[in-house]
């Protein structure tokens, strides 16, 4: 990526609903320069989808928490399907899957506490495959808007 396309991902980061004549405006480039580089970093995987960011309160899930899930035995297949069912759960924001002391984080929003905990009780601890899980409640979270490409290593 040179400068510019990291210019545009970045503007498109901060904006994507901003026209293409608009970027190519800031950026000081001709609008079908603009339209090509936006398609070609595309057609990459460097832009990978354009998203609407949400209040979650105003979605009604006002608490959101980190729950730290450790699953036996480790094999690809209990990985996979417990990866599988965790994604489809409408609590759930997103899954990652990590080394260490835990196998996953799961981010999740619900309404308040008492969500929280039934949610734990009902959906997680009748899964065979979870030998242990914590959750972590979320006072903030802060995210920076933009990521930018870091310098070869």
């Amino acid at each position: 990526m040179d400068e510019l396309d990291s210019a545009i991902v970045e503007h498109l980061q901060r904006d994507a609903r901003q026209t293409n004549r608009e970027l190519a405006r800031i950026l000081g480039i001709a609008p079908s320069t603009c339209l090509e580089r936006v398609r070609a970093l595309r057609q990459r995987g460097v832009i990978t989808g354009y998203h609407a960011a949400v209040d979650l309160r105003a979605l009604n899930r006002g608490l959101q928490a980190l729950l730290s899930v450790q699953v036996r035995p480790l094999s690809r297949e209990v990985i996979e399907g417990f990866k599988s069912y965790v994604t489809e759960l409408p609590e759930v924001l997103s899954v990652f899957v990590v080394a260490g002391s835990d196998d996953f984080l799961v981010h999740v929003a619900v309404q308040d506490v008492d969500q929280l905990h039934a949610f734990l009780m009902d959906r997680f601890s009748k899964r065979r495959e979870i030998v242990n899980f914590r959750s972590s409640v979320i006072y903030q979270h802060v995210s920076s808007p933009v990521a930018r490409p870091l310098p070869p290593a």
